[in-house]
């Protein structure tokens, strides 16, 4: 592979661009967070980006031991990407990065791609210090959150597999609210803004 790009620079924040500053880059994280993905399962949710810029990211967050590719077993035997420990460890810098950015979201522009999972992550802070599976239900569709993760998902696509410790309905605007912090879920809640369903440990606090 060709030698990658650097800022030759002796700086930490260089050093972190050098291998994570490339366009796409952090969006194929967040898309790994969810755990492993098929490469026609990225391309799908990552609208915009080529198939060869695609492959040449993945090659390079291999290389850069960012992810792994595996092979699944049979019947599925097809390969997968998924996030090495240094690779997940770029959570918390995409949250924060995403909550720099979400005074950049404004109004929805009619060229804006969505997928109800891109909530995920912000969500996910409003969820600190609960841990449990919550599904989340918003026009857009339904993801699933592992609060309180340890090594495994972040968030999943679609309803959550098997019984989640809370199931919550709402709208866009009261997600973007959330992840802002210009609303806590408890409050959100009370004032009928989030629906909660579930006999879990998380609904039963987040309705006490």
């Amino acid at each position: 592979m060709p030698p990658r790009r650097s800022y030759d620079q002796y700086c930490s924040a260089a050093r972190a661009l050098d291998v994570v500053g490339d366009r796409w880059t952090l969006l194929i994280v967040r898309e790994l967070l969810a755990g492993p993905r098929r490469y026609t399962d990225l391309h799908a949710d990552l609208p915009g980006v080529s198939t060869d810029v695609l492959a040449s990211r993945l090659k390079d967050m291999e290389r850069d031991g960012l992810t792994a590719r595996r092979r699944l077993p049979p019947p599925g035997a097809a390969y997968v990407y998924e996030l090495t420990s240094r690779g997940r460890q770029l959570l918390p810098v995409l949250q924060a990065l995403g909550t720099w950015g979400q005074a950049e979201l404004g109004e929805r522009r009619p060229t804006d791609a969505v997928r109800a999972h891109w909530f995920a992550l912000p969500l996910l802070r409003a969820l600190e210090g609960e841990t449990g599976v919550v599904e989340v239900r918003l026009d857009e569709g339904e993801f699933h959150l592992h609060a309180g993760a340890g090594d495994g998902p972040v968030y999943g696509d679609g309803p959550a597999p098997g019984e989640p410790d809370a199931r919550l309905a709402m709208d866009v605007a009261t997600c973007t609210a959330l992840g802002r912090g210009e609303l806590t879920l408890r409050d959100a809640v009370r004032d009928g803004r989030v629906t909660v369903t579930g006999d879990g440990t998380v609904a039963k606090a987040l309705r006490a």
